[in-house]
């Protein structure tokens, strides 16, 4: 053998020796794995962004699909009958960690678990809600990223009042099984109504029924303006009271930032993609050992305005320059 055949060879026993290595230490890695409730539908477009937040932030921790994570999603939309069966399932699983989305979801996953670690996102109040103990020591097996303080709710009376000075009469649209919360933000709104000068009416609602035939009502006496607080029945059901707001003429404001996109008029909120991807470095630091009960609950840290100048005009409302400079997005 001379010395250039001895090279290849030696290669080539480097080489074969060095992949069945590389090959047992990537089947050797322990796939983890999380199982996601999501209190919207799954073929929402809101959805589908989140999913993809949710994936790029695990993947720039070094967490990817099929190599050392996987993720089981289930989607009941604004059904809590379903939430709870699907969180039943999850929990079933035994997964290294499990995340909420929504109040509702997170309080299916506390029912069914006091062990497996729970990351919760856009929930309400957290502390109200009876998830966490508070916020700096959440205690337990809970902790997340809420979304909304029930002191909002002021502000989103404002911002209708900017919109359409002659509103004076406000209905505030929500599902009392998937919005248990709402009395935070009724009691908010009521609070700030007086010096606005605005009556605040309670309009709760639980099918596509209800919805019209409580927004209709509603505005048949002028002056009338909309609130849809966060709500996972609400969101779900987000297209049909878009539609009939424009079709009854009520200027109406959202929790959702995808709401204005799809024909809302205005919508106030946090960034929902935003608190999502950051959910991924709480899963990250559970996985790699970090408890619950150390990681404290993050509160929002900068809301969007976001207004559809295409609806405003369909209403025939002039919205304020003051107001549209403030906006963060302007639809067209």
């Amino acid at each position: 053998m001379n010395r250039r055949d001895f090279i290849l060879l030696g290669s080539a026993v480097a080489s074969s020796s060095f992949w069945p290595f590389a090959v047992r230490a990537q089947q050797s890695e322990r796939l983890r794995r999380v199982g996601m409730l999501s209190s919207l539908v799954q073929d929402d477009s809101g959805s589908q962004a989140e999913v993809t937040a949710f994936r790029q932030g695990l993947s720039e921790l070094g967490w990817v699909e099929g190599r050392n994570i996987h993720i089981e999603f289930r989607w009941p939309g604004g059904d809590i009958e379903r939430a709870q069966a699907f969180a039943k399932e999850l929990v079933g699983l035994r997964p290294d960690v499990l995340v909420g989305r929504s109040t509702p979801a997170t309080l299916a996953f506390k029912r069914e678990t006091s062990s497996i670690p729970i990351v919760f996102v856009n929930v309400v109040e957290p502390v109200e809600s009876g998830l966490v103990e508070s916020l700096a020591r959440p205690g337990g097996n809970i902790t997340g990223f809420a979304n909304f303080e029930g002191s909002i709710g002021g502000k989103w009376l404002q911002l209708l009042k900017e919109v359409d000075p002659r509103i004076a009469r406000v209905a505030v649209i929500y599902n009392p099984q998937t919005a248990p919360f709402a009395s935070l933000f009724l009691r908010s709104v009521q609070s700030a109504a007086p010096s606005l000068a605005v009556a605040v009416v309670d309009m709760p609602v639980q099918s596509d029924e209800a919805i019209e035939a409580a927004m209709t009502t509603f505005a048949r006496q002028p002056g009338g303006g909309l609130v849809s607080i966060p709500d996972s029945f609400t969101a779900q059901h987000r297209d049909l009271i878009i539609a009939l707001a424009a079709r009854l003429r009520l200027p109406a404001l959202y929790q959702n930032l995808v709401s204005t996109p799809n024909g809302g008029l205005i919508a106030y909120a946090v960034d929902t993609l935003d608190l999502i991807q950051r959910s991924a470095g709480y899963v990250d630091r559970i996985l790699k050992g970090a408890k619950p009960a150390d990681l404290p609950v993050q509160q929002p840290g900068k809301f969007q305005l976001s207004i559809n100048l295409k609806t405003a005009k369909a209403l025939g409302l002039d919205l304020p320059q003051t107001l549209i400079a403030r906006a963060d997005e302007v639809i067209e």
